[in-house]
């Protein structure tokens, strides 16, 4: 059997005409959870969902070959740790390998709509997208196909529930919230992590197993390329770069890349008017 997206289902989509209705559109938002998408045409689907539909089309084997990622990872990652006790959490071992670049079934979201449009705008090269979960409804939602499966039944945080529930990549179930112990990253970024029950279907389409009549359970925010410039420069304003997400050195070092656009006007007349050099006056 070969594998491909299940075909994307409604959800809400918002094309966002200016950094301005964005903030006013995310403010009406309180309580939601966020998620940056470089291309808006891009399926909402974890960097494991992508890999797997890429380079191993036989669903069939996605368990086995998901399990065994996990089974090696555990088994050589304890040389590295102080507290190699963690690995035998589900949740915190997966978001351990997602933190230090393995492709996971986790999707990352945030609290903060500003951190998720900077990781949609950062090296955006044509339209984004900014993702809104309803969390405060799906905290009680529940799938039609089987009312008992509730937050709390399936939470892969509690022991052998990932194994269970989310594993065998069968149920069209959708979870989110944070492992038991979080990273210096993640409380940076505000973020907590959505589990999709099925690697093949995007947020949406398993989210369309839940219903809720008094509102959308996802929207998508589309923001046009022409934004980037105006909200890059004011999330800076409020010290959303890599180095501050990512508080360590690699996360410096990728902040650098904002601050090769951020030149203040002042500098930019003085350097085109040719009477001052602006370059003497700064130390490198």
């Amino acid at each position: 059997m070969s594998a491909s997206p299940r075909t994307i289902t409604a959800m809400q989509v918002v094309h966002v005409r200016s950094w301005r209705e964005f903030l006013d559109q995310t403010e009406r938002l309180e309580g939601w959870a966020f998620r940056g998408e470089r291309f808006s045409r891009w399926p909402l689907l974890s960097s494991l969902s992508r890999r797997l539909i890429d380079y191993c089309p036989d669903a069939r084997l996605w368990p086995l070959r998901e399990a065994r990622a996990i089974r090696v990872f555990r088994r050589k990652a304890h040389v590295h740790l102080e507290h190699p006790e963690a690995l035998q959490d589900a949740m915190r071992c997966l978001a351990m390998m997602q933190h230090h670049g393995a492709a996971t079934r986790l999707l990352d979201f945030t609290k903060s709509p500003f951190v998720a449009a900077f990781f949609a705008l950062e090296s955006a090269i044509e339209d984004a997208a900014v993702y809104a979960l309803n969390t405060p409804a799906l905290w009680r939602a529940t799938p039609d196909f089987d009312p008992r499966l509730n937050r709390d039944v399936i939470d892969p945080r509690r022991p052998g529930h990932f194994e269970r529930y989310f594993l065998p990549n069968r149920l069209p179930v959708v979870w989110f919230g944070e492992p038991s112990e979080m990273d210096q990253r993640l409380v940076a970024q505000s973020g907590l992590f959505v589990v999709p029950g099925q690697l093949d279907a995007p947020l949406n389409t398993l989210l369309a197993a839940y219903s809720m009549d008094d509102a959308p359970l996802l929207i998508q925010l589309v923001l046009p390329l022409e934004v980037r410039y105006e909200a890059l420069r004011a999330l800076y304003r409020m010290n959303l770069t890599h180095a501050t997400l990512m508080p360590d050195l690699d996360g410096l070092a990728r902040s650098m890349n904002q601050e090769l656009e951020i030149v203040w006007d002042r500098l930019i007349d003085e350097f085109l008017e040719g009477e001052d050099d602006p370059l003497s006056t700064l130390q490198i």
